[in-house]
């Protein structure tokens, strides 16, 4: 005969305690755990800063008052300052209309469309010139999904434009169809024209204009472009979920500690344990009751063999 004791499970209770090496490697774990959590905290709370960082220069920038552009940008060569970006600035000169370049994959307020870069000749107070590109705004895409069928050209002769300064976006590695770039990015945008950068050399900036408004007028705008987003996003929120789970890891160690060596003294009883075993004890209680048998009535056939009791004694 099989013995069955052998062969059946072991019971949870039945298992020992843990090890030192296994309390050891369990520590190890949420150390390395909470850390993760901790530095992935840290990234949320330094793209949070960043974030107020850029929308405190927005809030400040965007709505300042128009500079001519030589006490930002005094000459070629010049770069934007950080602290600058999105300051409004006057340009007056012409449009290179001949050099006009579209900008692809990069949606507005969730529209698919291109952007119109088109290069700008501005006239320093010192009789300097430098080229500015300017993007004048969006035009939806084509008839078939793609290239726009036509845009409206800019203004011709002398315009005074005001252009938000942006800085030169790094060059783009990928490929772009004739005429057209990946990114605003002077050097690119002026080599992508019909003409090549040559007739620009030695007067370009680094920086480009988002167009804010122009005089004269243009016949036909394009459509203008957007304040830029001021959302903070949920960085900050991020960071705390992150530190929250930091203090868990490193508390649910604790609580598993905390709880066997409990249950090795005999104090591992909890409310749930005490909320099962009065439900244990009502259940029995009740069997206990249904067994009993319940006071009744006598019936007239207990009554008869009480009398035929009675007469034989």
């Amino acid at each position: 005969m099989t013995d069955t004791s052998v062969l059946a499970p072991m019971p949870d209770d039945a298992r020992g305690p843990r090890t030192t090496r296994q309390w050891v490697i369990l520590a190890v774990a949420a150390v390395v755990l909470a850390a993760l959590c901790l530095l992935a905290g840290r990234w949320q709370w330094n793209r949070y800063e960043s974030r107020e960082i850029e929308i405190d220069r927005i809030e400040n920038n965007w709505s300042a008052p128009a500079v001519p552009v030589d006490e930002i940008l005094p000459g070629p060569g010049a770069v934007v300052p950080e602290s600058d970006v999105w300051r409004p600035v006057e340009l007056r000169g012409t449009y290179v209309t001949d050099a006009t370049v579209l900008l692809r994959n990069r949606p507005v307020a969730g529209q698919n469309g291109y952007h119109v870069l088109v290069p700008f000749e501005a006239r320093l107070p010192d009789g300097q010139e430098v080229v500015v590109v300017v993007d004048r705004g969006t035009v939806p895409l084509g008839s078939d999904g793609a290239e726009p069928d036509a845009f409206p050209a800019p203004p011709s002769g002398t315009v005074t434009a005001v252009v938000s300064l942006r800085a030169d976006e790094p060059a783009s590695s990928r490929g772009a169809p004739a005429g057209q770039v990946q990114a605003i990015s002077t050097a690119q945008v002026l080599a992508a024209g019909p003409s090549g950068a040559g007739w620009a050399e030695g007067r370009t900036v680094g920086a480009y204009g988002a167009l804010r408004s122009e005089q004269p007028a243009p016949g036909i705008s394009l459509a203008t472009l957007p304040k830029p987003n001021t959302d903070p996003g949920s960085h900050l929120s991020y960071a705390f979920q992150w530190g929250i789970f930091a203090i868990g890891a490193i508390g649910g160690y604790v609580l598993l500690w905390r709880r066997e060596r409990g249950a090795l003294r005999g104090e591992n009883v909890s409310a749930g344990d005490l909320l099962l075993a009065s439900e244990d004890l009502a259940d029995a209680e009740g069997v206990r009751a249904r067994r009993q048998p319940r006071d009744r009535r006598p019936s007239a056939e207990d009554e008869e063999d009480a009398l035929i009791e009675a007469q034989l004694r």
